[in-house]
């Protein structure tokens, strides 16, 4: 009897262990895909799609605090452009060669839209980011309402006004091409974390 139990339990830990050291043995001796041209690992794509599915129904605000109106839009597009574009592409404009060599590859939202996506998981997306993506968690560098404009401007791509349109089809010129300053650094505007902007006194 104690012989047979015995047997049930061992037989437990060799089920358990056989797989651990399997896994263990794939990532160690470089058996595991980590180049960006190679193929996803077995159940990579049903896992991480799973894991961040759950967690964004979870924490996604249900609403935005602030009103989809052509100044918010208008603001939006200058975030977008100026830390978005290069992976997520432009209007009637083809993927960068970022875009094209990073794994999974970026969408490029004004082909592939987000619209039909509740608004707070494209904020989500943007204020926490999203692991071995490639796409940086934009909460350091926004404010609040920053990250809500962006995430307005992605959630009405397909119904946005002529003027929005006009604004996204701009040249990046001059200070629409500059990185922005991060918040408490010295430049002659700062965004505070009402995403207004104040100039910076001189003290004098």
């Amino acid at each position: 009897m104690r012989s047979g139990f015995g047997g049930i339990i061992f037989g437990i830990i060799l089920g358990l262990l056989i797989p651990a050291l399997a896994a263990y043995a794939y990532f160690r001796f470089g058996y595991a895909p980590v180049a960006t041209s190679a193929a996803p690992m077995p159940f990579e794509k049903m896992a991480a799609k799973m894991a961040l599915k759950a967690r964004i129904n979870s924490e996604a605000p249900k609403s935005a605090p602030i009103p989809a109106d052509e100044p918010n839009l208008l603001a939006g597009v200058q975030i977008y452009r100026q830390d978005c574009a290069v992976c997520h592409g432009e209007p009637g404009k083809a993927a960068t060669n970022i875009a094209k060599g990073m794994f999974p590859n970026p969408p490029q939202l004004f082909v592939h839209t987000v619209s039909d996506d509740p608004v707070g998981t494209t904020y989500w997306k943007v204020v926490n980011g999203i692991r071995m993506t490639g796409m940086p968690a934009f909460k350091p560098a926004l404010s609040d309402t920053q990250s809500w404009q962006v995430s307005l401007l992605l959630a009405n791509a397909d119904t946005l006004p002529a003027s929005v349109l006009s604004a996204l089809s701009q040249p990046m010129t001059g200070a629409a091409n500059a990185p922005a300053a991060a918040p408490g650094t010295n430049s002659d505007t700062s965004n505070d974390k009402s995403g207004s902007i104040s100039p910076k006194h001189s003290g004098k």
